[in-house]
């Protein structure tokens, strides 16, 4: 028999977020002040509204970052398994970056011109993910962004094909769902007056035969994919997809590009190396600096030498490619010291045994629970998700979201130490996350189901 929290009644689980909200709010009394006096000057009281998405009362209040740690303005101090949403994949404030960063703001941060990081850089991205030829943005949206362009000058075609359920950043193109089996823009983008539908095309992950069909015209220029789904939940690609859907994608005259923003944590040179993937072009964001805002796209040679000429027969202006800071002087050298002395090996080998005793641990509670729960690992990168097995596509993992029931795991986790992804339930480790940090989680964790299940045991409903 399984216990089913996720059916439990609105009761119950209220009775209990409303206990973990009069603990966060009496725990916080500065954060709730400085959260207060913000409203006065930004939107939603936070600098980017997305920062009062999480599931606390008001914006939890950050006083430092250091390794796997975080403290905020009260002085509490939490495990962090969040880690900016992967931005601080390799910890905050990796040494070896804050003193690249110390010593090149002395020497200047931008200059719109390349400097002696920019060689060492590129040859080492060449070395560890395979291609030859890259350009720098501010962010994976705009290394995303900044890629269509090139990819679809370069081709001559329009259309994009995306996942459903997939997320690329800011990108307008790629907020297209399927909806009963058709395509339709993505009610939650604000102010886009373009039909999107249009010029992007949309089919369900893992599926061959839609992915074959959706080619046939011979008018998509790219597919833009992860190579593993994680911001509808993580979807792993089925046993020989990604083998089937390259050998369709060429066939069809049309490039892959894969997004290893996340995937990243699967190792030095990211899921496709790890697994055999062979990628036109591939975008790097987030944690590629260390923290600062950064992000890179590589291309094959062949892609590079389409992308070039295309640039080299449009008339003169600008290109619509590229920002005033885009590959800064401070950007480049953190870019560097992560690379070299950062994201090493040993670093991946660390992250990735310690996310294997988190996947593990998690799954000895769901399992003393008796809840009908599953744990996905990639890498440094896991994830609970509230259904029995692994979902195939983007549709499967929406239906197994719970969002009242996330917020109340996040926050009861957050008041006993513990911070985690606010969107769905990703857990990332960090070479500096340690067994007594690991340690730590489980505890916490156990603790909540422990308290939901007999919280809710008489009265949830249970099934076999």
């Amino acid at each position: 028999m399984h216990i089913s929290i996720k059916n439990s009644p609105e009761s119950a689980r209220q009775a209990m977020a409303d206990q973990e909200r009069q603990r966060f709010i009496a725990m916080h009394p500065k954060s709730q002040a400085l959260a207060q006096q913000a409203t006065q000057h930004w939107l939603f009281g936070v600098p980017l509204h997305w920062m009062s998405d999480w599931s606390t009362p008001f914006a939890l209040q950050v006083a430092s970052a250091q390794g796997a740690h975080i403290t905020d303005a009260d002085g509490h101090r939490y495990v962090d398994f969040c880690l900016g949403d992967t931005g601080a994949m390799f910890g905050h404030a990796p040494p070896a970056v804050v003193q690249a960063v110390q010593r090149q703001v002395a020497q200047g941060c931008t200059t719109m011109l390349s400097g002696d990081h920019a060689d060492w850089v590129g040859a080492e991205l060449a070395r560890r993910f395979g291609l030859p030829l890259w350009q720098t943005a501010l962010s994976a949206s705009d290394a995303n962004r900044f890629l269509l362009r090139w990819v679809r000058a370069a081709t001559g075609r329009k259309k994009l094909l995306v996942f459903n359920g997939c997320y690329h950043g800011t990108v307008d193109d790629v907020f297209v769902d399927l909806v009963d089996g058709q395509p339709r823009q993505r009610d939650s983008l604000l102010g886009q007056v373009h039909d999107l539908t249009q010029h992007t095309v949309v089919v369900e992950f893992n599926d061959l035969p839609a992915l074959d069909a959706a080619l046939q015209a011979g008018d998509v220029a790219c597919v833009l994919a992860e190579p593993v789904m994680t911001n509808i939940g993580m979807v792993l690609p089925q046993p020989g997809f990604w083998e089937a859907a390259q050998s369709l994608i060429h066939q069809h005259g049309t490039l892959l590009v894969l997004d290893e923003t996340h995937t990243f944590s699967s190792g030095p040179g990211g899921y496709a190396r790890a697994h055999g993937l062979q990628p036109d072009a591939l975008v790097l964001g987030k944690p590629i600096a260390g923290g600062l805002p950064c992000a890179v796209y590589g291309f094959s040679a062949e892609l590079a030498e389409r992308a070039m000429q295309a640039k080299r027969s449009a008339p003169p202006g600008h290109s619509g490619i590229g920002t005033t800071l885009t590959g800064n002087m401070l950007a480049m050298a953190a870019m560097r010291a992560t690379l070299a002395e950062v994201a090493t090996e040993a670093a991946f080998a660390h992250m990735i045994a310690r996310s294997g005793e988190v996947a593990g641990g998690l799954r000895a509670s769901i399992a003393r629970y008796q809840l009908p729960w599953c744990v996905t690992q990639v890498g440094a990168r896991c994830e609970f998700q509230f259904g029995p097995v692994p979902p195939r596509n983007g549709s499967q993992a929406e239906a197994m979201f719970d969002p009242a029931l996330e917020s109340l795991i996040h926050l009861a986790l957050l008041n006993r130490g513990v911070l985690i992804t606010p969107f769905h339930n990703m857990l990332l480790c960090s070479p500096a996350t340690t067994q007594a940090d690991v340690q730590c989680l489980l505890s916490a964790f156990d603790e909540v189901l422990a308290q939901l299940v007999v919280g809710g045991l008489t009265t949830c409903e249970a099934r076999a």
